[in-house]
């Protein structure tokens, strides 16, 4: 097994109160909602186990689920890392922040930053290949998860001030 690693960091300015993003962003069920590639979030206190719908890349299909330390300081910020339980081995895990900052009384700045690691049967040499495509499958996951924010926020993503950027290493 080789693990792969890639990375997406994005800022968005949402036309809407920071305790409207915050409900939405802070839910599990609704979270797995507004993010594709997320069949569900299972809840036990701070410990969310995600489950993903079976993604295929490069000849290979993993269908993962994996526990996530979820720390929450509502309503400003979210850190999780993965946290698998003792005596298990989960193929995939993140780390990263969710930030909330309230810019006005209908105005917040959500600021995204992920880290997805995976484990797949593939040789050392496929690196740059396997983390392009999942560099790719993230950055279309979060223009979706966008889309599906602002729909829920009843916001029209034409007004959202946006500036993404994505590195892979």
């Amino acid at each position: 097994m080789t693990t792969f690693t890639t990375r997406d960091v994005s800022m968005a300015v949402v036309a809407a109160p920071r305790d409207d993003v915050w409900a939405l962003v802070s839910d599990p069920a609704t979270l797995a909602e507004l993010t594709p590639l997320i069949d569900s979030i299972e809840s036990s206190g701070e410990l969310w186990c995600w489950q993903l719908t079976g993604v295929s890349a490069l000849g290979v299909s993993i269908t993962p689920s994996f526990t996530e330390r979820m720390t929450l300081d509502a309503p400003s910020s979210i850190e999780y890392e993965h946290a698998p339980p003792d005596g298990s081995r989960e193929l995939a895990g993140a780390h990263g922040t969710y930030r909330l900052v309230e810019l006005g009384p209908d105005s917040t700045r959500l600021e995204i930053d992920i880290t997805l690691c995976a484990d797949l049967p593939l040789p050392r040499f496929s690196r740059r290949a396997v983390e392009k495509v999942m560099a790719t499958m993230m950055r279309r996951t979060g223009d979706a998860f966008a889309e599906r924010l602002y729909e829920r926020l009843g916001i029209d993503g034409a007004d959202v001030v946006e500036h993404q950027t994505a590195s892979a290493r």
